[in-house]
């Protein structure tokens, strides 16, 4: 297995930058494990593939606008930070632009100083730094929801007119750089049908990091060392979900994140879901044995990305290859603000 497997020619002009309205009006790519069989539906049209007793599980995370721009506090230059994860008190570890130049002790000024940073150490392993922030008045949380901005992927060049289109109807807590993609297509209305025809909706937490974003660029994908990221898998989710295995009825993920929540909170010797917290690094490659999942919904992923490979481990390679030849041939919208796929 090499990294080459999982790339493809993607033309810009297949990257969505705009989501669709209504959400639930993107297209809908359905492919069959088994059959190899591929139909094109409208994401609305999911409601046909559902069956009673189904436990749809989606990741209920919610995007922090974790996007900072501010100026040196000596010289005055432009500094952009981007919050990662919250280490302990008012404490992050951050990615920080022009990143070689601010060096432990250098301090950031955010708006007219009503929030500042202190650069506290550089972080070898993943090249960012860890920051120290102050508000002026008030929490920095506070303060960072009145100066910060919606943290877009790289790709996604226009301005959003809305940053709750960047946000699940059902988000919840903020803890992520970037939102769980596959969820943005639900509207409250269709997961209201969802539920009336006896699907039961569960919800985990996985914080998305920054590896949604970033290639694997080792040749060999198990070289690759991939972030941890925390989630939660709540009790009464643990339990919904092993009901239905115990039934037979199917577990069906919302999303990468929710897979990497679910497989990381299985139990292999007791065949069960735990209710659990902590941090995963678990890395998905083809040959992963699934313990929790039946079925996927998910968007269309970059080339050589830890999604591609995970997406592929759950359908196959080959299979996988194929059906994103078929989108792009039918001009399909990729990654964040794109199409959907239902893998069964």
């Amino acid at each position: 297995m090499r990294t080459d497997d999982f790339d493809y020619d993607l033309p810009s002009g297949l990257i969505a930058q705009d989501p669709v309205e209504p959400r639930d009006a993107c297209r809908l790519m359905v492919v069959e494990r088994t059959s190899g069989q591929v139909d094109h539906r409208a994401f609305r049209d999911v409601l046909e593939y559902l069956r009673p007793g189904d436990v749809l599980v989606v990741n209920e995370t919610r995007v922090l606008p974790a996007r900072l721009l501010g100026a040196k506090d000596e010289s005055g230059g432009a500094v952009e930070i981007l919050l990662l994860r919250c280490r302990y008190a008012d404490t992050w570890e951050c990615l920080v632009k022009p990143g070689r130049r601010l060096k432990p002790g250098a301090r950031v000024v955010f708006g007219d100083g009503e929030l500042t940073a202190l650069i506290v150490d550089i972080l070898e392993e993943s090249g960012g730094r860890l920051v120290q922030f102050h508000a002026r008045t008030g929490s920095v949380i506070d303060a960072v929801h009145r100066l910060g901005q919606m943290p877009l992927p790289p790709y996604i060049t226009r301005q959003l007119a809305d940053p709750e289109r960047y946000q699940t109807v059902y988000s919840a807590e903020e803890h992520s750089v970037a939102a769980p993609t596959a969820g943005l297509h639900f509207t409250s209305e269709l997961l209201d049908e969802v539920q009336r025809m006896g699907v039961h909706l569960a919800k985990v937490e996985l914080d998305v990091g920054l590896d949604t974003f970033r290639p694997v660029t080792e040749d060999d994908p198990e070289e690759h060392r991939i972030h941890t990221e925390h989630y939660r898998v709540p009790p009464w989710t643990a339990e919904s979900v092993n009901a239905a295995k115990a039934r037979g009825d199917r577990v069906i993920a919302v999303g990468t994140t929710t897979v990497r929540a679910l497989e990381s909170a299985y139990n292999e010797q007791t065949r069960l879901v735990e209710a659990t917290e902590g941090q995963t690094d678990l890395f998905i490659l083809p040959g992963f044995s699934f313990g929790v999942v039946d079925a996927l919904i998910t968007n269309y992923h970059m080339p050589r990305s830890t999604l591609l490979m995970m997406v592929s481990a759950f359908a196959g390679r080959e299979l996988i290859m194929r059906a994103y030849q078929t989108a792009a041939a039918e001009k399909y919208r990729f990654l964040s603000f794109g199409d959907a796929m239902l893998i069964l």
